[in-house]
């Protein structure tokens, strides 16, 4: 055996230990058909280093969690978020010998799509979709749009099906008690992908074809819930007295006691299971302190006032990149984009979809800058 063979053997060999519900790496289907290359990795960990290497990757870090423009330094921001996430979804893996290769690719790669502004800016660009083209604009289709259409130049980075399936239906916002997986092929996941854009009510409750996607799903709220109560007392919004008592005294009152204690839950109430599951108790507190976060801590987020701001300012650069487009204004800053992307891309998609694809992709920094300069 060479030395090569022997590491891609070391690659796999945790695989013997893994649940009988895990997800195997000879599982993997990539949306495309492609030669395996000569190389050591096996497939989930090689979508780990697409995702990672993308240029939309290094994005993350200058995007919206929840408050935008913050002069704190330590205020989360979406890359922050994007790490805890894999690292709860991580723990609960491991604890439950899922393949933990597969949960990390779902879940650095779950939030690509978000646009800046985090969920306002997702709001925005929602009406601005429903208007121009009758189709629904979400984050978690974005993020499969533009990890499958998008990134690479408009090639795409093939990722294996499981991966981009995890990602599409990772929706954080849609809490339950009990998470189980549906048995999907590739047809049903791209069919999925496909009504999004027409049914977003249904989009939302699509469950991961995987265990492991499903992990990813409810580590998606462990990953935000605590540190955004972390974030609103360190910058004032609330106290941490404010949090109700019956919540915490189940949960606890800190982002460490949190996320420890619904991870424990979890991994009690799950182990050797077909599904990953929460205690009734547990449950009740987190969807009570979901509520909380939301009365609140993420409705006074931006005011009033910088809500019509943004909404005017997005409204007025959508409208100027598209007529950019259609005077071929090779000035304009999307044009940046667009002289890197493919003939398939250009030639198969919309004007209007390339320019929400533009300001979907945008920094904070960028989107602010833009719409200031407009």
């Amino acid at each position: 055996m060479s030395s090569l063979e022997e590491a891609k053997k070391n690659f796999l060999n945790k695989e013997h230990n893994l649940s009988k519900y895990a997800t195997k790496s000879s599982d993997a289907v990539r949306f495309i058909d492609e030669e395996e290359l000569e190389d050591i990795r096996p497939p989930f960990f090689r979508d780990i280093d697409r995702i990672i290497y993308s240029l939309s990757y290094t994005r993350y870090i200058d995007k919206t969690q929840v408050f935008t423009r913050s002069k704190n330094d330590h205020i989360s921001k979406r890359i922050t978020h994007v790490q805890m996430v894999s690292k709860v979804a991580r723990t609960i893996g491991r604890a439950l010998s899922l393949n933990e290769d597969l949960i990390e690719a779902i879940a650095l790669g779950h939030d690509i799509g978000h646009t800046p502004l985090g969920h306002e800016g997702e709001f925005l660009l929602n009406e601005i979709s429903l208007r121009e083209l009758g189709e629904y604009f979400s984050h978690n289709i974005q993020s499969v749009r533009h990890l499958n259409y998008v990134e690479k130049d408009g090639k795409g980075l093939n990722l294996c099906i499981q991966v981009l399936d995890g990602i599409m239906c990772h929706n954080g916002e849609m809490l339950d008690s009990t998470y189980e997986p549906q048995k999907k092929d590739k047809e049903e996941v791209l069919r999925e992908y496909q009504e999004a854009y027409r049914d977003i009510k249904k989009s939302n409750c699509n469950r991961p074809m995987t265990l492991e996607g499903c992990v990813v799903r409810i580590s998606d709220i462990i990953g935000y819930i605590g540190r955004d109560i972390e974030d609103a007392i360190r910058i004032g919004i609330i106290q941490r007295e404010e949090l109700p008592q019956n919540i915490v005294n189940i949960l606890g009152c800190t982002n460490k006691e949190i996320i420890n204690t619904i991870i424990m839950d979890i991994v009690q109430n799950s182990m050797n299971q077909p599904y990953i599951k929460m205690s009734q108790e547990v449950y009740k507190a987190l969807f009570d302190l979901k509520k909380f976060n939301y009365e609140h801590i993420y409705k006074y987020s931006l005011t009033d006032q910088e809500k019509e701001y943004y909404k005017e300012g997005m409204n007025r650069i959508f409208k100027r990149y598209l007529e950019d487009i259609e005077h071929h204004n090779q000035d304009s800053i999307i044009y940046h984009f667009l002289n890197t992307q493919d003939e398939e891309y250009l030639n198969q998609t919309p004007d209007k979809r390339k320019v929400i694809d533009f300001i979907a992709g945008m920094t904070d920094e960028m989107f602010i800058r833009e719409i200031q300069e407009s």
